[in-house]
C-alpha cells in the first residue's frame, strides 16, 4: 500500500471511514469483521468520531482493534459543542474509553462551531503534552478558516472530496499542497450511488477492467497529498479500495471525466456532509 505523512506518521494513502457505524446493533459483528479484514489489507488509517452513532462507531473501532492496536493509526474527531478547554479533555477520555486505547494518533476538530479556535487549540495542546493525542487537526474548514489564525501545528483538514464535489481544487487544495498539510477525503465515493453509476467512469472502468468505486479512488489519490478514507462493509468493496492505490488513470481518463465533472472556475462554497 502507498503511503503519505501525516504527522510524522507514515500512512496508507486509502484508509477505512466508519460514518454510519455503530448504529444498528444487529450490524456490529459484520462492521467489526470488516474493519479486521481491511486492516488486514494494508488499510491500517481508521477514522471515527464521537459523532457516530454518538459513540457507537468507536465501540465499533475499539473492538476491531483489540490486540492490535500498535498496526493501526486510529482518527476521531471531536463535537464543536464539546470545544472548549475542559469540554476537549472529557470528550477526548470518553473517545478513548469506547476505543479502548489509551492515544488517538490524530484528534480534529469536526467542523467549525461557536467556540474560539484559540481555545480549542490550546485544549488539543494540552492533550498532545500529556500523551493523550499524537497530532491534531481540523475537518471542514475552508480557506478562510485555515487563513484566520495561524495553525503550525494542525496536521491535516478533512474535507468532503470527488469527482462531484471538487470545489476544494480552485483554492483550499493548492494552499494546502503548498504548506505540506495532507487533505483527508471522506466520502470519496460521493453518496447514494449516482457517482459509481455515472456514464465517464463506467467508461473509464470499462477500459481498465475495475470498479468505478476504483476509478473514484484513483481520481482523488491523483492529487499529491490527499488520503481517500472511504467506508466499505464487504471484503470484495475492501479489496477493490486496497487495490485502487495502484490504479493510474491517464489523461485521457482524466479528461473523460472532467468532461462529466468539470473543474471548479471559481471560488465555491465549501460543501459537507
Amino acid at each position: 500500500m502507498r503511503t503519505l505523512e501525516i504527522a510524522g506518521i507514515q500512512v496508507p494513502v486509502i484508509g477505512q471511514g466508519t460514518w454510519r457505524m455503530g448504529e444498528k446493533p444487529d450490524q456490529r459483528r459484520g462492521e467489526v469483521a470488516a474493519l479486521r479484514e481491511g486492516i488486514e489489507r494494508g488499510l491500517r488509517l481508521i477514522d471515527t468520531a464521537e459523532m457516530y452513532g454518538e459513540g457507537g462507531a468507536e465501540e465499533v473501532v475499539g473492538e476491531a482493534i483489540a490486540g492490535q492496536r500498535d498496526q493501526v493509526v486510529l482518527v476521531s474527531k471531536v463535537y464543536p459543542h464539546n470545544a472548549t478547554r475542559t469540554g476537549v479533555a472529557a470528550a477526548c477520555e470518553r473517545s478513548l474509553k469506547r476505543l479502548g486505547t489509551e492515544y488517538i494518533d490524530l484528534y480534529l476538530l469536526h467542523w467549525r462551531g461557536q467556540y474560539p479556535l484559540a481555545e480549542t487549540v490550546e485544549a488539543f495542546e494540552r492533550l498532545r503534552e500529556q500523551g493523550k493525542i499524537g497530532r491534531w487537526g481540523v475537518s471542514n474548514f475552508d480557506l478562510d478558516d485555515l487563513q484566520e489564525q495561524d495553525l503550525p501545528g494542525c496536521a491535516t483538514n478533512q474535507v468532503l472530496y470527488n469527482p462531484e464535489e471538487r470545489g476544494v481544487e480552485f483554492d483550499l487544495l493548492p494552499r494546502q499542497q503548498r504548506l505540506g498539510m495532507p487533505l483527508m477525503a471522506y466520502c470519496p465515493l460521493g453518496q447514494g450511488g449516482a457517482l459509481l453509476a455515472n456514464p465517464a467512469l463506467r467508461q473509464v472502468a470499462e477500459e481498465h477492467g475495475v470498479s468505478t468505486a476504483q476509478v473514484a479512488l484513483a481520481w482523488a489519490l491523483r492529487q499529491p497529498g490527499v488520503v481517500a478514507i472511504p467506508k466499505a462493509g464487504d471484503p470484495r468493496h475492501l479489496a477493490e479500495n486496497a487495490a485502487a492505490a495502484d490504479l493510474q488513470l491517464s489523461e485521457n481518463d482524466l479528461r473523460v471525466i472532467d468532461s462529466a465533472y468539470p473543474a471548479p472556475t471559481r471560488k465555491q462554497r465549501l460543501q459537507m456532509v
